[in-house]
């Protein structure tokens, strides 16, 4: 099993193993807050550009770690439909939580990048980084984004996932570049031996 020591060390590692080839006019994409050290790693090895995909997940209300859906800019939304059904989750409980993230989106959007425009991705290929993927629909909207922004090419780069969900974002990524697909994945910060909380601060640092 592949682990990692901070997100700075799978970050370079991520980049090391993307700039084993060319990539057309990437733009390297990191989802807050714990995807952009790792993201920001990617972009200095490839010298290109970094930005933020702004991404929340909705948690299902009594056990918020666990994804019903998730929102993000450019109204992208995904849900869960098998989550939502086994929680028992009512339709405005759903409702609630995704206006209550979709503002936090809005919030953000505008913290991180400090009033500057998104990055352009049309015609350009995107490169999403995370530093890991749990159940995929974060990375879902995020992909969700790109595309409405006519990316015209989808990667999704991440030091860890699990397979089954590897498997399932092939239908909404043109690539997807994972170092690790554990047969026991556990949880993201299993795999990584600090996986300290990302501050704001870390991230508008980075992205300044």
């Amino acid at each position: 099993m592949r682990s990692f020591e901070d997100r700075v060390d799978a970050g370079r590692q991520l980049g090391e193993r993307l700039a084993e080839r060319e990539w057309s006019d990437a733009v390297v994409l990191g989802l807050p807050r714990g995807g952009v050290p790792v993201a920001a790693e990617v972009a200095r090895a490839l010298d290109a550009p970094l930005d933020v995909l702004i991404v929340r997940k909705v948690g299902v209300p009594w056990h918020p770690e666990l994804a019903m859906a998730a929102v993000g800019e450019e109204g992208a939304v995904v849900r869960n439909d098998d989550v939502i059904a086994t929680a028992g989750v009512s339709r405005d409980e759903l409702a609630a939580g995704e206006r209550r993230e979709r503002a936090e989106v809005e919030q953000r959007a505008v913290r991180f990048r400090g009033g500057r425009a998104p990055e352009s991705l049309a015609g350009r290929t995107a490169l999403i980084v995370d530093d890991g993927i749990a159940t995929g629909a974060s990375m879902r909207a995020a992909c969700a984004i790109a595309r409405a922004r006519q990316a015209a090419q989808i990667v999704v780069a991440t030091p860890v996932a699990p397979a089954d969900v590897v498997d399932a974002l092939a239908s909404d990524a043109d690539e997807i570049v994972c170092l690790s697909v554990p047969p026991d994945f556990m949880a993201v910060g299993v795999h990584y031996v600090d996986f300290g909380q990302t501050s704001d601060a870390e991230v508008i640092d980075l992205m300044s």
